[in-house]
């Protein structure tokens, strides 16, 4: 029930981005787009809540509670960027808006994938609290290995998301002699490629 909770949450997001951003720029509903979009932060807490719920009521700490809580902490630390860089996108592809900056090369990328590591950072530190909250939650005398394994998997996740971000800073990606300022004059460049 909880895994069928979490796919729910996962679809509800995405369709609701997409409402949101639809109304916001095709159907010229910019405000009834923004509040579409601010329902997010709804699903996560059902979420939390039924979760909750189920811990409560005597079930038993598994796989889809540690799951639960990465996907919530996953949302704190990365809903609002994803969903402001859908923005950016849409405002430019539906609503003429600018071209969103990119961060391809050199040292403004390095300093990109660390910004993605700390956002990361959150999402880890709010599902390692959710996790200990459940572990600490169902007390002594209850199997909470699996909600352990999750701890470890977060800090993998810190980890490697780290290692990403090392890789580019010591071997920053260099652009293509002539077509770093070619492109970024013409946007019909990125179509040809």
């Amino acid at each position: 029930m909880l895994v069928a909770l979490i796919i729910a949450c996962e679809v509800g997001f995405w369709v609701l981005l997409a409402a949101g951003l639809t109304l916001r720029y095709l159907a010229r509903m910019p405000r009834l787009g923004a509040a579409v979009l601010l329902c997010e932060p709804l699903l996560e807490l059902a979420l939390f809540v039924f979760t909750t719920l189920d811990l409560k009521n005597g079930g038993r700490p598994g796989w889809t509670h540690g799951l639960a809580a990465l996907y919530i902490g996953y949302t704190v630390g990365y809903g609002h960027y994803t969903v402001r860089w859908l923005d950016r996108h849409a405002a430019h592809r539906w609503a003429g808006g600018p071209k969103p900056p990119g961060t391809k090369y050199g040292r403004a990328r390095a300093v990109h994938e660390w910004k993605l590591w700390l956002r990361t950072l959150v999402a880890a530190t709010v599902s390692l609290a959710l996790l200990e909250a459940a572990i600490r939650y169902v007390g002594d005398g209850v199997d909470v290995d699996a909600l352990r394994q999750w701890q470890f998997v977060v800090l993998r996740i810190v980890g490697i998301q780290a290692l990403i971000a090392a890789t580019y800073s010591i071997w920053p990606r260099k652009a293509q002699a002539g077509r770093a300022g070619r492109d970024e004059a013409d946007p019909a460049a990125l179509l040809r490629r």
